[in-house]
């Protein structure tokens, strides 16, 4: 952001504070990639991160990361939106500044950012949703296309990343359960944790370890009754998999070897 325009924010920021009720806003110039200069940004200390289409234009994705995690509480959380890719964009491409600006050349290929988010301390990374995203810029696609790289697709997916040390690599199977009370503002019949998991208010909803401590061990705990613990182990989640995780690539043929969304508990 420009000194501009964070003078226009400040500017209305009081009128905000008024309609709103809340005085709790700091503006901050500076890069995403370099949090760590932030003096206010104390190690374990925000509950929540939110970030829409900005880290795949930063160079250096693991600093925004390890950083968000450093400053994030125990079971804080990192919700975000951004851009994927189905492959690893080539070099060519991210060289490409008209494809750096459309927000496509600095997509991360999905599967390298699920390594980078656990490298980085997310074990457990959850996705929200996808939807492809189609190049409508015909100089663009052809842009593309002449690198040999017509089979490369693109998706806008929301992920939600937990910092949570009790989290394991993979969905491991306890026998647990949790019943959703209804009491979440606005979600009173049911509430999706990720995109295979909506629970229904009042019904009993099997769970993997990790997911039981993703509502246990965070701000959730209290819209839930959990059951079981962690004193038997029944093996791994079937279908806890390493396919795409995207359903829109296998529903708009982006891959023919994508999987059922990832799915697995």
């Amino acid at each position: 952001m420009t000194p501009e325009q964070l003078a226009v924010a400040t500017e209305y920021q009081p009128y905000h504070a008024e309609k709103f009720g809340y005085d709790n806003v700091e503006f901050h110039q500076g890069l995403i990639e370099q949090l760590d200069d932030i003096e206010s940004l104390k190690d374990d200390s925000v509950d929540v991160i939110i970030s829409n289409c900005v880290i795949n234009l930063c160079p250096d994705k693991e600093a925004v990361l390890k950083s968000c995690h450093r400053v994030l509480k125990p079971g804080g959380e990192l919700y975000f939106s951004d851009v994927y890719s189905n492959r690893r964009v080539p070099q060519s491409l991210r060289e490409n500044e008209v494809l750096w600006g459309e927000c496509l050349s600095g997509a991360l290929y999905w599967n390298d950012f699920h390594n980078l988010a656990k490298k980085c301390g997310f074990a457990d990374p959850r996705l929200v949703e996808d939807s492809p995203i189609t190049v409508d810029n015909q100089d663009v696609q052809n842009t593309i296309d002449k690198s040999g790289q017509a089979n490369l697709k693109f998706f806008s997916a929301t992920y939600r990343l937990f910092k949570l040390d009790s989290l394991e690599p993979f969905c491991e199977d306890f026998g647990q359960a949790v019943i959703y009370k209804g009491t979440i503002p606005t979600f009173e019949s049911g509430w999706a944790l990720d995109d295979h998991h909506y629970m229904e208010t009042g019904k009993i909803f099997p769970v993997c370890g990790n997911t039981f401590n993703m509502l246990k061990e965070t701000r959730f705990e209290e819209h839930f009754d959990f059951i079981g613990d962690f004193n038997t182990h029944y093996g791994i989640f079937d279908g806890c998999g390493t396919s795409i995780p995207y359903k829109s690539a296998t529903e708009n043929g982006a891959s023919a070897s994508g999987g059922k969304g990832g799915g697995c508990c």
